[in-house]
């Protein structure tokens, strides 16, 4: 006698629809969220720290012109250096102690045949030469100073 219809029901399944949806949606932006934060933790984590690289501590010294020895005496070098020291500190001593350095380098020089000074391997023997005569301390006890390169700027041998 009575027909039934049942609107309801299918409004409750219209609402559990809505609400599954939106707890996918949920789900989907909370577990986006935790992703992305968890990436963004280990790339900071695992990312190495920035190097700060400083600047390089260049000391400039005047140009030397010196005598060589050879059988006529009369053959020179005329030389420009400029370190590359490894502390600031090289720097002050350096500095402080020019002519006991510049007098190490021209005795260095004026014992050098004009042939030893002429090739390339004589030049980088001779920067070796004065980067370890200018590594050395200026008194007993004192600090080593510590150039780290020796760079010509001039270099003529006439």
């Amino acid at each position: 006698m009575a027909t039934t219809t049942t609107p309801e029901p299918a409004r409750a399944s219209g609402k559990n629809t809505l609400i599954i949806i939106l707890a996918a949606v949920l789900v989907l932006v909370i577990g986006g969220g935790g992703v992305a934060f968890w990436l963004l933790s280990k790339q900071k984590q695992g990312a190495p720290a920035a190097r700060v690289i400083p600047s390089p501590i260049f000391f400039t010294l005047e140009p030397f012109t010196v005598n060589l020895l050879s059988d006529d005496g009369q053959r020179y070098v005329h030389v420009g250096l400029t370190l590359r020291l490894s502390d600031s500190g090289s720097e002050g001593r350096l500095t402080e102690h020019m002519p006991e350095l510049r007098s190490r380098i021209l005795l260095m020089l004026s014992n050098k045949h004009p042939e030893d000074l002429i090739t390339l391997d004589g030049k980088q023997k001779l920067a070796a030469e004065i980067k370890s005569s200018c590594d050395q301390p200026f008194s007993p006890g004192a600090p080593t100073n510590h150039v780290a390169e020796v760079l010509f700027t001039e270099f003529v041998v006439q």
